[in-house]
């Protein structure tokens, strides 16, 4: 046992020093100090309070345990490469491993109760993490930042403020990891961050199971989420590309673009979600979406909004209120894509928005196929509404368009509901058509009241005026209106 304060209670100066079954114990200073050019290995120990620190030295931990660091429990720094095995580390009051500008293995480690991320890397560090367990974390349960790199495989991180966070240019792989109950999001990916996400499983996030902000870009492959609130959030000027992305259960929004973010989605599958998809931002927020199923929405498969412009290819909406819908100033593009068993409405534009929908097919709409209405335009060909119970297509309002070479066919209700503003083109339909011409808004006259005088702020007594005359003729009465 080796006890002591306020300085290092191990120290290497030079050449190569093992530690076993040891305890070491420091107050106020650094358990295990290996300096540069040095070897330092600890194996089967126990470390109390302080920490071990490697600078620009080698080293190799197996099977310890840190216990309460009132720094880091583990720093690699200046050039260091160290080895971390088997090793249990908790309650530091920074961090269970921090690697700065140094390379570091983690392997087959607990982390518990850090006060910020459990592992770090930063300063363009080197970090390798493989089977580790990490809980109960009161910030990140790993982090990346400062273009650091490296991988981190088979891991599980449970009661997390973040899952796992890359920022400032950091690009990490990162494979076959659990993030469970993290408190905010599960994957964090912001100012510049990078990362490769492949077969991750994100489940019970408390607000965004994955997030990508403020110019970062991570790409997201194999991915299943599941429970929590939303599932893939890209905003502000966030990119992103997801591909084979599983989401279920969430209380709110599948997947969310807004804020000049752009984002590609593949081979995406969205069930029991309250709606798909939500864009919303200016004319630069962009989301492309293909070959993707969105099943048992509570309101929309899709929802565009703002000036923000999204392009749907073979993609199919089944068992919801509402299928694709744009709206506000936004613009949306479909092409090959189904809509199925819908309560309401199986493709929708509204406000000032455009719809351009190819080989588009709404089938078994409790309501309405296609609906337009205020100044919506609706440029749809080649479609096809089924049994659609009230109507096929309805154009409202201000709302107009065109249809080309499309059919609508069922044994209830009518084709078309025309207000005079859609062409009708070839179409081929056994269903009535209803002409309902929308007459223009009855304005009230405008009134124009011209000031060409004087301008009284006070009351005026006993005043003679006249203006704009070549001749006056001026005429007094008495009290009882006679002429004098």
């Amino acid at each position: 046992m080796l006890i002591g304060r306020d300085a290092d209670v191990v120290g290497c100066h030079t050449g190569t020093l093992t530690l076993d079954h040891s305890e070491i114990r420091a107050h106020n200073g650094v358990s295990v100090h290996a300096r540069p050019n040095t070897s330092v290995t600890l194996r089967d120990s126990v470390i109390l309070h302080g920490r071990a620190l490697f600078s620009g030295s080698n080293g190799l931990i197996e099977r310890c345990r840190f216990t309460d660091a009132t720094d880091n429990a583990v720093a690699v720094i200046k050039g260091a490469h160290v080895s971390v095995q088997g090793s249990w580390i908790g309650g530091s009051m920074i961090h269970g491993v921090r690697v700065s500008g140094a390379r570091a293995q983690v392997t087959g480690c607990e982390l518990t109760g850090t006060g910020k991320a459990a592992i770090m890397a930063d300063s363009q560090a080197e970090l390798t993490v493989t089977g580790c367990a990490i809980n109960t974390v009161h910030a990140e349960g790993i982090a990346f930042i400062e273009q650091s790199k490296g991988s981190v495989d088979a891991t599980r991180v449970t009661d997390a403020q973040h899952g796992i966070a890359v920022v400032s240019g950091a690009d990490p792989v990162v494979r076959g990891c659990a993030f469970i109950e993290c408190r905010d999001t599960g994957i964090n990916v912001h100012t510049s961050g990078c990362g490769r996400f492949e077969d991750c499983e994100v489940f019970d996030t408390g607000n965004i199971a994955v997030f990508s902000t403020k110019g970062a870009a991570p790409e997201v492959h194999g991915c299943r989420i599941s429970r929590g609130n939303v599932g893939i959030a890209v905003t502000d000027a966030g990119r992103g590309r997801f591909t084979r992305v599983e989401m279920e259960d969430l209380t709110s929004v599948a997947l969310r673009v807004y804020d000049e973010a752009r984002a590609v989605f593949e081979q995406v599958r969205v069930e029991r979600c309250q709606s798909a998809v939500e864009t919303r931002g200016n004319s630069g927020t962009t989301a492309d979406i293909t070959d993707s199923v969105f099943r048992d929405f509570g309101m929309s498969a899709v929802e565009v909004l703002g000036q923000s412009r999204v392009t749907l290819k073979g993609v199919a909406a089944e068992r919801g209120m509402m299928g694709f819908g744009v709206g506000e100033d936004a613009q949306l593009f479909v092409h090959d894509c189904d809509v199925t068993a819908v309560s309401k409405c199986g493709a929708f534009g509204l406000g000032k928005a455009r719809l351009v929908a190819r080989n588009l097919t709404v089938s078994g709409s409790e309501a309405i196929g296609l609906y337009g209405q205020d100044s919506a335009y609706l440029d749809v060909a080649n479609s096809e509404f089924v049994d659609c119970a009230a109507a096929g297509v309805s154009f409202n309002d201000a709302s107009g368009g065109r249809l080309v070479d499309c059919s609508v066919n069922g044994t209830q209700g009518v084709a078309v509901q025309d207000n005079g503003r859609v062409d009708l083109v070839s179409l081929r339909t056994s269903l009535p058509i209803v002409k309902q011409i929308v007459k223009p808004v009855e304005r009230p006259p405008t009134i124009v009241n011209n000031y060409d005088g004087p301008v009284f702020n006070a009351e005026v007594h006993g005043a003679q005026l006249a203006w704009n005359n070549n001749k006056v003729i001026q005429q007094q009465t008495d009290e009882d209106g006679s002429s004098t």
